[in-house]
């Protein structure tokens, strides 16, 4: 039986610390109980604490990992419902669906492209996780040699597809090293099914028909001790679909209801032919609540819409974005480039930066530590400040890299500059474009004076 708030707090170390960021240790023992920390953010909690608090601790849905090395990577774990109330965890894993009932160069040409998929976006990483291969001719051979075919091409995670407990001893044998996610046990396969993934410690789909048969086979397979699962409803159409994501959800969260403790995948590409209904199911379902999202295209134009999608619902909402503090090298700037500094959020060094390569006009930009805050934000916060600016300037060695003495400031604080030239008495303050859209003539007429 979970623990109460206060059955937590009596195993806490009472220190009130607040290295958790919460401000006593009844209040953090009151989240985790709720769900909403976790008990490592306790930095002072004895062994013998965690191994009582294990089950308190653990998240409502439990964190499933998929794959290996650097391809790696996880699912799960969330502990809120709607991501204002703290964040979501594992970003939403990208699936392309492949069979062998597909030809060569099909199968080439999508492996690639799923390869291929990966973009740097205000800078993260943004890429395609995982091949769902389908085996449709139900010929074992024919699916261990396509597995075996595919995973020489790929580093990517996999998903081998088959109910025939036969076959997927084959896919095993072919990629069972690579941590693959097995699809899928069923009421009818689970005992067979269960036993191929209990042998080597595998991710399994367990898939019901609706969510009382769901609830059903995820339970016996816990009681099999099968405990990296992921929930297949078994739903295909968009109305049916979405409410079990939402309830297997809510179930978990809410009702702390075991069985729906898990990760949850979705078939948007075995829901419609369409190709640009199935990308807006995919929207959909990323957004209410799948883990994994398994599509028929591994185009870009589907994937990166998606994955951009992705990154706006899992960013941190209480956490701004921020780029390091430092300067940076926009071209090859030597001893003439001009110098310009403006804040770290990533939004506003990713705009600037882009400006400044569009003007040709190699440059020096400094980016100052402004807890991640924009550039008037900053400002009105006291983090973009004379004084901050100053000494980021004086210890960030550029001094001993340019010939010139002066810095170009945003247009947007122009007040800040006879303060600023107080600061940095050796400096000549010059007042930027207020648009970053201005950036690239500014610096093309800076070069020519």
């Amino acid at each position: 039986m979970a623990l109460s708030g206060l059955d937590i707090f009596k195993l806490l170390p009472k220190t009130n610390c607040g290295e958790c960021k919460l401000p006593t240790c009844l209040a953090f023992a009151m989240k985790l109980a709720g769900g909403q920390a976790k008990l490592e953010e306790c930095p002072h909690v004895s062994d013998e604490a965690k191994a009582a608090l294990a089950d308190a601790a653990a998240p409502p849905i439990a964190e499933v990992i998929i794959g290996q090395g650097a391809k790696e990577f996880k699912t799960g774990a969330e502990l809120v419902l709607f991501r204002h109330e703290k964040r979501f965890v594992n970003p939403t894993g990208m699936a392309v669906l492949i069979s062998d009932a597909m030809s060569d160069d099909e199968v080439k040409a999508k492996v690639e492209q799923a390869d291929k998929d990966a973009w740097e976006r205000v800078g993260q990483h943004l890429e395609v996780k995982m091949l769902a291969v389908k085996c449709e001719s139900g010929d074992a051979g024919k699916f261990k040699d396509l597995l075996t075919k595919v995973n020489g091409m790929t580093e990517l995670a996999l998903m081998p597809m088959t109910e025939d407990p036969e076959v997927m001893k084959a896919a095993v044998e072919a990629v069972g090293d690579k941590n693959p996610l097995l699809y899928c046990a069923t009421a009818a396969n689970l005992e067979a099914m269960g036993a191929i993934a209990k042998e080597k410690n595998l991710p399994l789909v367990v898939r019901g028909d609706g969510l009382d048969s769901l609830a059903e086979v995820s339970e016996k397979a816990t009681g099999m001790e099968l405990k990296n699962l992921v929930l297949d409803p078994g739903t295909r159409n968009l109305k049916e679909t979405l409410e079990a994501l939402i309830a297997i959800r809510r179930g978990a969260l809410n009702s702390k209801f075991k069985p729906f403790g898990f990760p949850t995948i979705a078939f948007p590409c075995e829901e419609t032919d369409d190709v640009y209904f199935e990308g807006a199911l995919s929207g959909i379902y990323i957004a209410k609540y799948a883990d994994i999202v398994v599509t028929s295209e591994a185009d870009a134009w589907m994937q990166y819409p998606l994955q951009v999608e992705i990154q706006n619902i899992y960013t941190d909402p209480q956490k701004p974005m921020a780029v390091d503090a430092k300067f940076y090298e926009i071209g090859t700037p030597g001893p003439d480039s001009p110098v310009l500094v403006t804040t770290n959020f990533s939004l506003t060094y990713f705009i600037v930066s882009g400006e400044i390569e569009a003007s040709k006009v190699d440059s020096w930009l400094g980016i100052v530590d402004s807890e991640g805050q924009s550039v008037l934000t900053a400002w009105a916060a006291g983090k973009f400040v004379p004084d901050i600016i100053a000494k980021f300037i004086n210890t960030s060695g550029i001094a001993d890299k340019v010939n010139h003495r002066k810095l170009v400031i945003p247009g947007y604080v122009a007040q800040i500059s006879g303060e600023l030239d107080e600061e940095l008495t050796n400096w000549e303050v010059l007042i930027g474009p207020r648009e970053a859209a201005d950036i690239s003539a500014y610096l093309r007429n800076w070069s020519a004076s």
